[in-house]
């Protein structure tokens, strides 16, 4: 029987808490103020107008004109930097040579740690400087 009476206030008081929080959240929410009721007459009067601007026709298409004319020189821009770029990409120009001059070539490179390609661009710019090109 002591077992019982045990269960019994253990369910009693497992059942307490509960009811005691639901009276407190009542208890609570009653002390709490509550905003008294605003009608849409009175919410828009306290907040101001507010309108986005309306540009005339004459705004919008002088706007338009300006905004395609900033575009079309944006795209001519390009074109011209496009157009500088592909002057200054590299051109080459294949050049047969015959094994001796080739091995000549490839020692003055590992000699002077320099590349091959390095060796004839100089030796072109030094021909063409002296024959007034």
């Amino acid at each position: 029987m002591a077992v019982q009476t045990r269960m019994q206030t253990v369910s009693k008081a497992a059942m307490k808490p509960a009811s005691l929080s639901e009276k407190a959240e009542a208890g609570t929410a009653a002390r709490e103020p509550t905003a008294a009721p605003v009608s849409e007459a009175d919410a828009t009067r306290e907040r101001p107008q507010r309108s986005l601007p309306n540009p005339s026709s004459e705004e919008r298409k002088s706007k338009a004109i300006e905004r395609a004319l900033a575009q079309e020189e944006g795209r001519y821009r390009l074109r011209d930097l496009k157009r500088a770029h592909a002057r200054e990409a590299k051109h080459y120009v294949n050049c047969p040579l015959d094994y001796d001059t080739k091995l000549r070539l490839q020692k003055a490179a590992f000699d002077n740690d320099i590349k091959m390609t390095v060796i004839i661009k100089a030796a072109i710019d030094q021909f063409l400087r002296d024959n007034g090109y």
